[in-house]
């Protein structure tokens, strides 16, 4: 396995940024309250999606000394009353970025969504793997 320095990750983080602003429309995260698939190539099950928050374009904010952030999300309406187990993020082409974990890769302040509420994420922050 290869591990790069932390400004070598850090470039990485920052060139990320190029493929999830790829494509005519903006980037998104889908949040879904069902299990999260083994690899990307599984599809996401639909029915199990709360909400999508789109990212801005440009998604990129800033380098930090040990991270980078992205723009907020717009905010949404929740589609679907549930818990937040794990989001997708799609690049502007619609094709998959990553998976996350709800609890283990992010922080949010909340995983309980209501249908008809509204959400979005403030801050985005990712950090290379150590």
């Amino acid at each position: 396995m290869i591990r790069p320095s932390l400004n070598a990750s850090l470039s990485l983080l920052q060139a990320l940024t190029l493929f999830i602003d790829k494509g005519s429309a903006n980037a998104t995260f889908s949040f879904y309250d069902d299990a999260k698939p083994a690899n990307t190539t599984i599809a996401a099950n639909d029915s199990a999606k709360l909400v999508t928050l789109e990212l801005e374009k440009p998604c990129f904010k800033q380098i930090n000394s040990n991270s980078i952030d992205l723009m907020p999300t717009s905010e949404e309406t929740v589609i679907k009353t549930g818990t937040a187990v794990w989001a997708r993020l799609y690049n502007g082409e619609g094709q998959v970025v990553a998976d996350f974990d709800c609890v283990t890769d992010m922080t949010l302040n909340t995983r309980n969504l209501v249908l008809g509420g509204s959400w979005k994420l403030d801050s985005i922050t990712f950090r290379p793997s150590t």
